[in-house]
């Protein structure tokens, strides 16, 4: 009933740019935290970024002043800039949002299914 669909990603050269998009969609009446999650082979799926409902943005420690996160609250979408990649910048990359749907009093975690980012020469 709730869908979030990847996009952007691809193979690029150590320091160039990516722009990653996630839109979801459903029986959504509202969306609170969206956020990046990212998992290379043989490690743990990380935190990248998050972004509340009111523009509030966290970041890892690795992609400070690299990577920048949005998001367009009327088309629930979700964005990840991504400049000076690193090749250890290569993983996996899931959007993640927490959000209601119709007929629920709470909320719940709802997870894309990934997008390969490689950075590599």
């Amino acid at each position: 009933q709730v869908q979030l669909v990847e996009s952007g990603g691809g193979l690029v050269q150590p320091g160039g740019s990516l722009r990653l998009s996630c839109a979801a969609s459903g029986s959504i009446i509202s969306i609170n935290d969206m956020g990046w999650y990212r998992q290379a082979p043989g490690k743990q799926r990380e935190l990248v970024a998050t972004i509340t409902r009111g523009g509030s943005t966290d970041y890892a420690d690795s992609v400070k002043g690299r990577f920048t996160i949005s998001r367009d609250n009327a088309k629930n979408t979700v964005f990840l800039q991504m400049n000076s990649l690193k090749p250890e910048d290569t993983a996996v990359y899931y959007c993640n949002a927490d959000l209601r749907i119709r007929f629920s009093l709470g909320t719940s975690d709802y997870w894309g299914q990934g997008t390969q980012v490689t950075v590599s020469s």
